[in-house]
């Protein structure tokens, strides 16, 4: 059996307050809205209760930010993408944000197993004034169990329409890529963090936050393996490579944080969900 899922979140603000209506066909849901912060944060977490994605599963994810509105979303866990027999597996996201709304997608790690055919898929869709803070980390095989990619594929698409795309497929037998310096180095995980703007960030603002996450990674133990740059004058992007994913997501955990308050003066407030 193969799932489709759908997913449709919409926030509007109400007063002090970001809501968030949702609509689900299939096994993809969203828990209660949480406010940790106060009312103006609306902290979601996707739940995909079948526990992995399979050859020919495909989830789709849609959340439209209205203007005003800042929500968080993230999950509770990895999304798995299981060994397929012939069948791609895709999840893909489409994030509209209106003006001077704010959102921070950051879901956990997805895992490759060696085997499956997969695709992963973030469009951003940005009005002026819009920012988003996200990130995405992928782990190939299972590292912690010393498990490697060996077979397979998997296709990762980041895109801020207009301005920033990154495609690319990473297939098993391409050993020239996993392997070589000027590829992955031999290293399973790569995190990528970015804070996309719908409008040029100032020059001086936009070299703060380039500075503050070149902090963090100058301080990370994988400061070998990660830098950060502006490709964009709408962009920044940070990238790193490592052996397990504990240090890669610690990293940018601290990027986020460091973001977070340069740019929109809040605290971490790091969602419950990550603790558990």
């Amino acid at each position: 059996m193969t799932w489709q899922g759908k997913l449709r979140l919409h926030y509007t603000r109400d007063g002090e307050r970001t809501i968030a209506h949702d609509r689900h066909a299939g096994p993809l849901r969203v828990l209660q809205r949480l406010y940790p912060e106060g009312p103006g944060v609306c902290h979601h977490v996707l739940v995909h209760p079948p526990g992995g994605i399979v050859g020919g599963d495909v989830l789709d994810i849609e959340a439209t930010l209205d203007a005003g509105t800042h929500a968080l979303i993230t999950t509770p866990g990895a999304t798995r993408f299981y060994r397929s027999s012939g069948a791609a597996a895709a999840q893909r996201a489409v994030l509209r944000v209106a003006s001077d709304a704010r959102l921070e997608w950051l879901p956990l790690e997805s895992i490759a197993y060696s085997g499956c055919l997969a695709e992963n898929s973030v469009q951003l869709k940005l009005d002026d004034g819009a920012e988003v803070i996200g990130w995405d980390i992928l782990a190939l095989g299972l590292p912690a169990a010393g498990e490697a990619f060996t077979a397979g594929s998997f296709t990762q698409h980041l895109e801020l329409s207009g301005c920033w795309l990154e495609h690319g497929r990473i297939a098993a037998s391409d050993v020239r890529l996993l392997d070589s310096p000027l590829g992955l180095a031999g290293q399973p995980v790569m995190a990528t963090a970015w804070l996309a703007s719908g409008s040029p960030l100032a020059g001086t603002r936009r070299d703060a936050l380039l500075e503050a996450a070149r902090e963090c990674a100058a301080a990370s133990p994988l400061a070998a393996r990660c830098g950060a740059t502006s490709p964009h004058e709408r962009v920044i992007v940070l990238r790193a490579l490592a052996a397990r994913v504990e240090p890669a997501m610690a990293l940018l955990h601290q990027v986020r944080a460091a973001w977070r308050r340069q740019a929109w003066g809040l605290a971490a407030n790091a969602p419950r969900v990550w603790q558990t």
